[in-house]
């Protein structure tokens, strides 16, 4: 092979730096032949016994590597950060940039033509895609896909959602420890992400509604024979990319991000995908607002999978998957034309799409709920924005006003949410303080508060709940989230004080603190925000350089892109 491809300039020279790059690849048991020219395939794994959702990862990286060597390829397998969404302190979001920093360093110093990439928990394939955005090579993703259906006493129950139902119904009495604890074995039956349509499977979702994954992508799940083949067909196709110089800059336009933002509404997907997709919007120049997700308010629910509706992941991959959700916008014209990894149109993902079981997905003319989009809300309570999600919220509660009780800090919600004298009523509004991005630091998934025990007990599960942080994916309920600017930062949330009166209404878009402006001016004056819980390493740095979140909470100096050739040598 002849062509001067980007590798050349690492194991085509025949120098001192050309013997070098190439004798250590060599002790690995590789022959002269596989420096010839031909693509160099980056693999880059998030693979992490820390990271159960991934756990599979490894093996799919053998399946990639077929198809690589298939088509002429040289499979080139590496680590990168793995980011644990159950098991990492304070928060994974606190380092989705720092993968993302690791993935794009490591892309730029290694001497690859393009790079697939392996991912599956919340925060990796976001992470992992700002990153090679930022450096703009051949990438396309293989999902670590979802988890076999939760089982137990003879029924399906789902990742996260009925976490949180089973944790309340505890606290209410319903039910015991003994039958909580047993849940917990049968929740997690196989490798694979949150069989809910949490973050992970939304992600996955709209990673193949943008173009970037093959079809099939989202639904497969991991221990599915299927996705090892496409994990085989991934690592062909990667090798045709580099051929063709299909880059994510091609992909990722902003009519793939509006696509994601419909699919987004018609899957139910996480309010997590608004901070990812703007944060990588940043990364490859694509103008993108918050006020962008309005575009999907009106898009109806069409999966009917937790936390929305019913069922779970393996069984929308059953039914037809993400073919048949693009299939049905494409035909009610909420698809917009788009380059893929395959380098044809988007709408040719829906082509041939067939549902089987239209109970899973529903059509436009019958659908789970109607216009259940995503709401961005704004007012003097979040002048930069906030978000709802509808579908997983209660109709009435969305046009609602009531009395705050606040919260400062994490710790005082969690010491005082289970006090019987707590003042509160179902028709209180709870607020939250210090869990945005600075303040956290990393903007938790704590969102969605729980009920005041003296609340459970009275048969209450859904109430108001406002908050600078986020929830998971596979949460449900009316709460408002990603207020901006944040307490910490000296947003309007920081002066909201017990007694004051909110008014919601995601109608008309608002979220207003009905107090007058001259009270508002005296707090903000006598105002101090909360020490830093972190002076030093990586934390401080995120603290110090955090955008908010109507900025996809990067770090500011991580925006955008640099694609220049590396041309300096490290002997």
């Amino acid at each position: 092979m002849t062509k001067d491809r980007r590798n050349r300039a690492w194991y085509g020279k025949l120098d001192k730096d050309g013997f070098i790059h190439r004798s250590w690849m060599k002790n690995q048991g590789f022959p002269d032949h596989a420096f010839d020219g031909r693509p160099i395939i980056g693999i880059c794994n998030t693979w992490s016994e820390l990271t159960p959702c991934n756990s599979g990862l490894r093996d799919l990286a053998e399946g990639v590597k077929r198809g690589v060597w298939e088509a002429g390829g040289f499979p080139v397998e590496f680590p990168v950060m793995s980011l644990g969404e159950t098991q990492m302190k304070p928060t994974a979001m606190l380092f989705r940039n720092l993968l993302a920093m690791d993935v794009e360093e490591s892309i730029r110093a290694y001497g690859i033509d393009g790079v697939v990439l392996l991912g599956g928990c919340d925060k990796t394939t976001p992470g992992q895609l700002m990153g090679a955005a930022s450096v703009d090579l051949p990438a396309i993703v293989v999902s670590s896909g979802p988890m076999l259906n939760g089982k137990w006493q003879g029924k399906d129950i789902g990742s996260g959602t009925d976490v949180w139902k089973f944790s309340e119904a505890v606290r209410a009495g319903e039910m015991t420890l003994q039958d909580f604890m047993a849940a917990e074995s049968g929740m997690s039956r196989s490798k694979g992400v949150c069989m809910t349509m949490g973050t992970a499977s939304t992600m996955a979702s709209l990673v193949e509604a943008m173009g970037m994954s093959l079809p099939t992508n989202a639904a497969l799940p991991a221990v599915d024979a299927r996705r090892m083949a496409l994990a085989h067909l991934t690592g062909k196709r990667i090798v045709e990319m580099v051929e063709e110089d299909i880059k994510p800059s091609d992909v990722l336009t902003r009519e793939a991000f509006i696509n994601a933002i419909m699919a987004n509404a018609a899957v139910g997907g996480s309010t997590n995908a608004v901070v990812h997709l703007l944060a990588l919007a940043g990364r490859v120049g694509v103008e993108l607002s918050l006020d962008d997700f309005d575009l999907g308010s009106d898009i109806p629910l069409l999966v009917n999978c937790m936390p929305s509706g019913q069922y779970l992941m393996e069984d929308f991959c059953y039914a037809g998957g993400m073919p048949v959700v693009l299939k049905q916008l494409a035909e009610n014209g909420h698809l917009r034309s788009n380059t893929t990894v395959l380098g044809g149109d988007i709408l040719a993902y829906a082509e041939g799409a067939e549902c089987f079981n239209d109970d899973v997905i529903k059509s436009f003319d019958e659908p789970v709920k109607p216009a259940a989009g995503l709401r961005v809300l704004r007012g003097n309570l979040a002048p930069n924005g906030a978000i709802v999600k509808p579908s997983a919220a209660t109709d009435h509660l969305l046009e609602h006003e009531g009395v705050a009780h606040v919260f400062e800090t994490i710790e005082e919600m969690k010491a005082n949410i289970d006090r019987d004298d707590l003042p509160v009523t179902k028709d209180s509004i709870l607020v939250l303080k210090g869990v945005g991005p600075k303040g956290y630091p990393g903007m938790p998934e704590v969102g969605n508060m729980p009920i005041p025990r003296k609340l459970v007990r009275d048969g209450v599960r859904d109430m108001i709940r406002i908050s600078d942080g986020r929830m998971s994916g596979t949460a449900f309920g009316t709460v408002i989230l990603h207020v901006s600017p944040e307490s910490q930062a000296g947003g309007p949330l920081g002066l909201v004080q017990t007694g004051d009166r909110i008014r919601v209404s995601a109608k008309n878009g608002t979220l207003d603190l009905l107090v007058s402006e001259e009270e508002l001016t005296a707090r903000r004056e006598a105002w101090r925000p909360e020490q830093p819980h972190y002076t030093r390493g990586y934390a401080k740095l995120y603290v110090d350089s955090v955008l908010q979140a109507e900025k996809g909470a990067d770090l500011d100096f991580l925006v955008g892109k640099d694609t220049r050739p590396v041309t300096r040598e490290s002997h």
